[in-house]
């Protein structure tokens, strides 16, 4: 499936933000609850023998919050300190928002700079290839430069490799029909960066495998 003309019934700008801010608020309120419970437990007087748990669940649910939000600087607005990003920080990024999760991932990304647009389109797709392995598999996102074309790839395998319904509508641009909005931003998201930027988003969904491919301006 590749996208071609836009579709209609798609949200406007302020619709957009209200969808990105509630999959960021979705996102954040995970580690943001837990450092807080962690927090009640270390002001607990009965709750003593609990303090070294108390403690590793704020480091642990602080350290995935600021990975998040890092990420979220890149995937979801812009960066203020940075024009272009290097590829090691890009998986950098990534490798700190999906570490301890089931699927592994081979980071192949060229060396060099990307643009604002560039990273985003890679955090973005790196993230998704990976989202489509809830019980596990292997990943692998790589980036290919030629001439005044850049090609950014993941492909996911695995035994429960697959893509969610709202997904593949976000993929393709088309408007969320039915299901989560939560589901279909970020796809949709993906696919809007690669679209303003004058590229184009590619998903192919098989058994066992999906693979998600951008043709963007190098």
């Amino acid at each position: 499936m590749t996208d071609t003309d836009t579709p209609s019934s798609l949200p406007d700008g302020q619709a957009l933000a209200a969808l990105v801010a509630g999959k960021l608020c979705h996102d954040f309120i995970s580690p943001a609850g837990a450092i807080s419970s962690g927090l009640d437990l270390l002001k607990d007087p009965t709750a003593q023998d609990m303090r070294e748990d108390a403690m590793g669940l704020i480091e642990a649910s602080a350290k995935k919050m600021v990975a998040l939000v890092a990420f979220a600087r890149v995937a979801f607005g812009a960066s203020t300190s940075a024009e272009r990003f290097s590829a090691a920080e890009l998986g950098e990024l990534i490798a700190g928002l999906t570490e301890g999760g089931r699927a592994t991932l081979d980071w192949r990304a060229e060396g060099g700079d990307y643009s604002k647009a560039q990273a985003r389109a890679l955090v973005n797709l790196a993230y998704l290839t990976m989202a489509a392995l809830p019980s596990g598999g292997s990943a692998a996102v790589s980036t290919r430069r030629e001439g005044a074309n850049l090609t950014i790839a993941g492909v996911a395998e695995g035994a429960r490799a697959r893509l969610k319904p709202e997904a593949v509508a976000g993929l393709t641009g088309r408007p969320l029909d039915e299901g989560l909005p939560g589901q279909w931003i970020q796809p949709y998201w993906l696919w809007l960066t690669a679209r303003d930027a004058g590229g184009s988003l590619a998903v192919q969904a098989d058994e066992g495998r999906v693979a998600l491919t951008i043709h963007m301006p190098n």
